[in-house]
């Protein structure tokens, strides 16, 4: 699966940067008198150049109107082809757009939705055409399949889906979609095994979109992601302290958000395998090592991470021998003997006369 590179991003900024200027006009179209502009901005493209290009304006709607949308994409294609830097060619991109997306030729629909916000941003329908994007990419997340020649079914294609919301948030970073494409990319290389790619959607989403009101829930499944990857307390611990952290910024940046709980019991977790690796680490140094100073070091380690947990209490009961062993060294390197254990207290019998 191949993300946007960031000279993909710088690529789709170039294009943004040098489109071509356009004249900028609010086309009306009504069936009586066919294609206008408000402002009288159709006066400023005369000659028979631009009569040729409201002729094929006029007679691609009466035939988008008709049902027939086959002669209708030709016509807005030429437009768009012919007369690139007229009045016309965004609306000629943006409707062949909708008669791709209406027949399902998601593929294609796409393609020429992007050709139309990459070469005309300042375009009226620039918001309302990355609103349609969405839609493609959610509907081929979801399973749909876009359809060969407007009838016969493809297969279905959800990294094509990852893709689209990818060139979504490169292309509109500021819009409305871009916080939402992220979480449903997260989502998707999720569900396809790409889990450091669902990881890299979420931290974006965190840092781009601070005050997002899908923030939290970023917090949130971005701790979950890592929790995923934690394989147990003998094994590193790398993924449990992000897992921690994550947790700890979701409750305390969003104390009332409804995932509190959820986010509680997964931190409860993560802590519990943390001091349980460190309780591994110090148990090793202990019987094996006989190196007692790194044990306790481990054991207070520990207890630091999670206090009030079971491991904590195994972790203090664990010390008091070790500081017995340590007080029998330093008795033994200064000469002295060692400190005799303390002799338990016998249990007074009761004698029944």
């Amino acid at each position: 699966m191949r993300r946007l590179s960031f000279l993909s991003l710088l690529a789709a900024t170039a294009v943004l940067l040098l489109a071509p200027d356009r004249l900028a006009a609010d086309l009306v179209w009504t069936p009586q008198a066919g294609w206008k502009a408000e402002g009288g901005a159709l006066a400023e493209f005369s000659g028979e150049e631009g009569r040729n290009a409201l002729d094929s304006m006029n007679k691609a709607r009466s035939a988008e109107e008709a049902g027939n949308s086959k002669s209708a994409l030709k016509l807005y294609n030429s437009v768009f082809k012919k007369y690139p830097n007229s009045v016309f060619a965004a609306e000629a991109l943006y409707r062949a757009g909708r008669i791709y997306h209406q027949s399902q030729q998601y593929y294609k629909a796409f393609t020429t939705y992007q050709t139309m916000v990459s070469r005309y941003p300042s375009s009226e329908k620039f918001n309302q055409v990355i609103g349609e994007q969405y839609r493609i990419a959610a509907d081929l997340f979801a399973g749909k399949r876009s359809r060969i020649w407007g009838w016969f079914p493809g297969f279905k294609n959800r990294e094509r889906a990852l893709e689209y919301f990818e060139t979504i948030v490169a292309t509109a970073p500021y819009s409305d979609y871009a916080p939402l494409s992220l979480m449903n990319a997260s989502r998707g290389y999720k569900q396809i095994g790409e889990t450091e790619a669902a990881i890299d959607s979420l931290d974006r989403m965190i840092n781009t979109y601070p005050r997002s009101v899908l923030t939290p829930d970023a917090y949130l499944k971005i701790a979950e992601t890592h929790s995923s990857l934690v394989d147990g307390p003998y094994y590193d611990q790398a993924s449990t302290k992000q897992a921690v952290t994550y947790y700890e910024d979701y409750m305390i940046l969003f104390p009332g958000d409804a995932g509190m709980a959820q986010a509680e019991t997964g931190l409860a977790k993560m802590k519990t395998v943390l001091a349980q690796s460190k309780l591994t680490i110090a148990d090793y140094y202990y019987k094996y090592r006989r190196n007692y100073k790194a044990a306790k070091v481990f054991y207070n380690e520990a207890i630091t991470v999670y206090p009030d947990s079971d491991v904590a209490k195994q972790a203090r009961e664990k010390l008091v021998d070790v500081d017995a062993k340590l007080e029998a060294q330093a008795a033994a390197a200064a000469g002295q003997p060692a400190p005799s254990a303390p002799v338990p207290k016998k249990k007074k019998k009761l004698w029944l006369f």
